[in-house]
């Protein structure tokens, strides 16, 4: 079984998007996806309404989908679009690159996700060159896991470079990792299950750019089938409990 618990449609491209996911789907045996909808760095109130929409018309299409809510902690609706996305049979919840994962507005989103059981999936990335302004690296999952370690949440990307990433968040047990997006040293989801253990490393390809790298990683790295099993689907499972 995988469940590849990161995944997006992109808003400009949402139709051959989604028509590219159910193929991979199909081709590698994947028995659900978690999606998000993003586009623009800094959206609209009205276009998160839209990435939302879009995101759940998928779901509806095929029981194989599931969905990630995506709010920007900037709006002062944000979690109005947390609880409609509920409503709505949504999953987790996602932060991508409008704001820092530490900044003072993502508080009461924390809060209520805590109250909600609901896991946050956010972005990392620490680049060499080309950061943008507000993306978040593994330090300000750390910020933000100290301030609420009630708070289940998800490190994207191995945070964009596993030596780096993972070691800032190793003894914080509410901090998992995923490793979709990037094609990674050959040595990296050997080296986050080292440190993080098998239980806290998920399985994410960032389709529609990427999947069979993601499943040669799994099968290449030196993984018992018990801890390739952790990986693939189980602890997303655990981690999303009733809404997988």
């Amino acid at each position: 079984m995988i469940i590849d618990m990161h995944a997006h449609l992109w808003d400009k491209n949402d139709k051959k998007d989604s028509e590219t996911i159910i193929k991979v789907l199909d081709a590698f045996s994947i028995d659900k996806v978690f999606i998000s909808t993003l586009q623009d760095y800094y959206p609209t109130k009205e276009d998160v309404k839209r990435y939302n929409k879009k995101t759940h018309d998928f779901m509806m299409r095929d029981s194989r989908i599931g969905g990630f809510i995506y709010t920007d902690p900037v709006h002062d609706n944000s979690i109005d679009v947390i609880k409609k996305g509920l409503d709505e049979g949504f999953s987790a919840l996602k932060l991508w690159v409008s704001c820092l994962v530490d900044d003072q507005r993502v508080n009461k989103i924390a809060e209520f996700c805590i109250k909600e059981k609901l896991p946050i999936l956010a972005h990392a990335f620490k680049k060499s060159n080309g950061q943008l302004p507000y993306e978040t690296t593994a330090i300000h999952i750390r910020n933000l896991a100290l301030r609420y370690p009630e708070l289940v949440i998800i490190m994207a990307h191995f945070g964009g470079n596993s030596y780096d990433g993972i070691r800032c968040i190793e003894d914080l047990p509410n901090v998992y990792s995923d490793f979709s997006g990037t094609i990674f040293r050959g040595d990296d989801l050997s080296y986050a299950v080292e440190h993080l253990g098998a239980k806290r490393v998920l399985f994410g390809t960032d389709l529609p750019t990427g999947c069979l790298q993601c499943i040669g990683q799994v099968e290449g790295a030196d993984l018992t089938n018990e801890q390739k099993e952790l990986i693939y689907y189980k602890n997303t499972q655990r981690i999303l409990g009733e809404r997988v």
